[in-house]
């Protein structure tokens, strides 16, 4: 058996004090050197628990032993055989807590970094490829089925409908498709021009998107089914803010998440004045939460002009539910952590703005 390395690849990154002003991706890709001296390490190992570690089950010794033999077109085969989204999921899915946890390597806390591979071969396919149709289209079922909401499960679902030759239908009520990845993950975490190239790849299989749809408004689920289709997929997300129910809550520069993260990606308010959709950031800004949602929103606050941005999570840093990459990245930019604390109330002025909190 040859010697293990344990030495993974480091993603480039912008440096910390310059993406912190910018939108810009922050981390850079692998280049193909990089890329084949990470799945160099692949062991190839015959249980294959990464690919047990996949929602979708990818063949991941697969795409990695292509990758180290320079077949790329095979690797973005195997890739996209089971994953319509490579180029979003291996930027933003959590493989840390899935195929990389447990690949035989993370025993040694050296795991193969599969998302950065998975990121590597779909952005060498959209530089080298452009949007690729399926070699060969299924025979059609004469079967229907209509998608409500075009988020990563709603596309998902779609793509692999289309892939076994049903008619897909997606019906998503904003102006754009892609959900929470166009409208609440930052543009230096995910570029809409990825989310938009994967949805183009979707709708390529042959996928229907109808934009402004309000499934509820437009036709309930009951006229839907009496329309012609066979079967309803729900994929309308998580997208409610969730409040803490405390004093003050409602004073004017308090935001929910969601209505903060949508202003600026979705509304692009970061390009304000080129986009007229104005967000108020004040000069110290209160993140309350430790998931990847204030992680996002206290680093969007600190390019947008925050002098001070503070996370304020109640439970430790070991607790904290956002993935530790960003955890590192935020504290890497300057984000204070304030832990073991949490707010009971907001404090105002006379013109009912948020001043302070206890």
């Amino acid at each position: 058996m040859p010697k293990l390395n344990l030495n993974r690849v480091a993603m480039p990154r912008q440096a910390p004090r310059k993406r912190a002003k910018n939108f810009n991706e922050v981390a850079l890709g692998y280049s193909l050197k990089q890329a084949q001296k990470e799945a160099g390490r692949c062991i190839q190992c015959p249980k294959r628990n990464c690919v047990d570690g996949c929602p979708v089950e990818i063949d991941i010794p697969g795409f990695i032993q292509a990758i180290r033999d320079g077949d790329m077109p095979e690797a973005v085969r195997i890739l996209k055989s089971k994953n319509a989204l490579p180029g979003i999921c291996g930027r933003v899915c959590p493989q840390e807590s899935q195929c990389e946890a447990t690949c035989s390597l993370a025993k040694k806390e050296a795991p193969i970094a599969i998302g950065r591979l998975e990121r590597f071969v779909a952005d060498w396919e959209r530089a080298n490829m452009g949007v690729a149709k399926p070699p060969k289209p299924p025979k059609p079922s004469g079967k229907k089925v209509a998608v409500v909401g075009s988020g990563p499960a709603g596309l998902t679902a779609a793509a692999d409908l289309a892939k076994l030759g049903h008619s897909a239908t997606i019906f998503e009520a904003l102006h754009v498709a892609g959900g929470v990845l166009m409208y609440g993950i930052p543009e230096f975490r995910l570029p809409k021009e990825i989310v938009q190239a994967e949805v183009d790849y979707v709708a390529s299989l042959g996928v229907k998107i109808e934009l402004d749809s309000v499934v509820g408004k437009l036709a309930t689920l009951d006229e839907i089914l009496a329309d012609g289709y066979h079967a309803v997929f729900l994929g309308t997300g998580a997208g409610l803010p969730m409040f803490m129910n405390i004093e003050g809550e409602n004073l004017n520069g308090i935001y929910s998440a969601n209505e903060f993260l949508t202003r600026v990606n979705l509304m692009k308010a970061y390009l304000f004045p080129d986009y007229d959709t104005p967000v108020k950031v004040g000069k110290q800004v209160a993140v309350i939460g430790g998931g990847n949602v204030a992680m996002d929103s206290a680093r969007c606050a600190l390019r947008l002009g925050a002098d001070k941005v503070y996370i304020i999570y109640r439970r430790s840093e070991a607790e904290m539910p956002a993935r530790r990459e960003e955890v590192e990245n935020a504290q890497e930019e300057g984000i204070e952590f304030k832990l073991l604390t949490t707010p009971k109330q907001f404090l105002g002025n006379e013109q009912n703005w948020v001043v302070g909190m206890e």
